[in-house]
């Protein structure tokens, strides 16, 4: 880690503030993580002075780690779970964060911090930390899927987040894909659905991927038929937007070797000849400080 004279002017905050925990750490312009990163839980039903208490305790362990004040620091980001008011900096009525609907989390901490302060979609700065700092760099116009307990994608156009008209582009989850929508399928809840559907048995994503290691049969197929669906869902966002590169990020995205080449057979298929042949499809490469450096990002 650098020493607080390096590193004064150069520090930018990254707060990573999810349903189930609160992810915070400082990094320099450059993307480089300076300290350990904080984690505290959200506990997302407490009064949300206890909430905003855990989001700032978690500010100031990073500044402490960091032998950092206040004023050392350009910015702070954060990376925050949706729906949110970019433009206001505010939380919406997000489900995870019952007790913070319409909360003013901009107002807050930059009056607690007198430093400038910026927000976006949690999914939104993941990618955009990818797209910055890890699979993503040197490419200006991205694509990202965050594939966890649902599935999320981010727009980066000319290095820029795009967030359209009313802050919710890339808010795919609900659009219509057979019975349902697409997140029915494209998610850990459809992956379970999937084998589900097969077998009559319940298992999670991640013992499915347990059981793909040991080669167990119905678990392949169930990862196989999820890339299919998976490619749907990637092949409409590419032929619209053109991108170098999309990006997969999240916790599914670890089982990549097993949906990898199910998704590539039907993707390209799907999509136009020239970015057929052209785009890149890579896995996100920061880990678990994507959206905090993401987030960080933001201030740049």
């Amino acid at each position: 880690m650098k020493g607080k004279r390096d590193l004064a002017g150069d520090i930018l905050i990254g707060v990573d503030f999810g349903g189930t925990k609160i992810l915070t750490g400082a990094m320099t312009s450059q993307g480089e993580v300076v300290c350990e990163p904080v984690t505290l839980p959200t506990i997302g039903n407490d009064a949300p002075e206890k909430i905003i208490g855990r989001v700032t305790d978690s500010i100031d362990q990073v500044l402490d780690r960091t032998g950092a004040v206040s004023d050392d620091v350009a910015g702070i980001g954060m990376g925050v779970t949706g729906p949110i008011d970019i433009k206001n900096g505010r939380i919406l009525e997000c489900p995870q964060l019952p007790t913070l609907h319409f909360y003013p989390l901009k107002k807050m901490i930059e009056e607690r911090y007198r430093r400038p302060v910026y927000m976006n979609n949690d999914a939104n700065c993941l990618i955009y930390g990818e797209a910055l700092f890890g699979s993503g760099v040197g490419m200006k116009n991205v694509i990202g899927f965050t594939l966890g307990t649902g599935v999320g994608c981010a727009v980066i156009l000319d290095g820029k987040i795009f967030v359209g008209n009313t802050e919710s582009a890339g808010e795919i989850w609900p659009s219509p894909y057979r019975d349902g929508t697409i997140e029915d399928l494209v998610s850990g809840s459809g992956i379970s659905k999937i084998y589900r559907k097969t077998t009559g048995l319940e298992k999670s994503a991640l013992e499915l991927s347990l059981m793909a290691e040991k080669g167990d049969a119905d678990a392949l197929a169930t990862w196989e038929e999820f890339g299919e669906h998976l490619s749907v869902a990637m092949s409409w966002a590419v032929n619209i937007i053109d991108p170098e590169v999309v990006i997969l990020g999240g916790s599914i995205a670890n089982a990549f070797k097993f949906f990898g080449p199910s998704m590539e057979k039907h993707f390209r298929k799907h999509v136009c000849p020239t970015p057929a042949r052209e785009t890149k499809v890579v896995c996100a490469k920061l880990g678990a400080n994507a959206g905090l450096i993401g987030a960080a990002a933001l201030a740049l």
